[in-house]
């Protein structure tokens, strides 16, 4: 339970930056670029947030450098995260999960596992640079 509280942060942190992100990414880039090319647009400001927001996480809270503590606190992360992406599109959306699956672009989609998987790896990350 020690976990939850800088997990939750975390999630919020991240989740919060993708809000604001996509308030800008939909209304303004996707007619402009594409699905595609603004969601792959958005990937490195969401890769910073990812860093500064792991980074405020484990000076906030002192998290130890132990990669247990740190792996729990990301995929704790994660599945918060997962879970608010999946309930948006099938609960407030009205689609179905395979809908949802189906109506990633596979590029852009790809990219986007990707950092979902360093979302839940950057704390731990983070325990091996600068001893951060």
């Amino acid at each position: 339970m020690r976990n939850f509280k800088p997990a939750v942060l975390y999630f919020a942190l991240v989740l919060g930056t993708g809000f604001a992100l996509g308030a800008i990414r939909v209304p303004f880039l996707v007619p402009q670029l594409g699905e595609r090319y603004a969601e792959l647009l958005e990937m490195p400001f969401m890769f910073v947030a990812i860093v500064l927001a792991a980074r405020y996480v484990v000076r906030r809270f002192d998290l130890p450098a132990n990669l247990s503590v740190r792996l729990q606190v990301g995929f704790a992360a994660l599945a918060m995260s997962v879970l608010a992406e999946l309930l948006l599109a099938t609960v407030l959306q009205g689609r179905s999960l395979v809908q949802f699956i189906a109506s990633r672009d596979p590029v852009s989609g790809s990219v986007y596992l990707v950092m979902l998987l360093l979302f839940a790896l950057m704390p731990s990350i983070l325990a091996r640079m600068r001893g951060s």
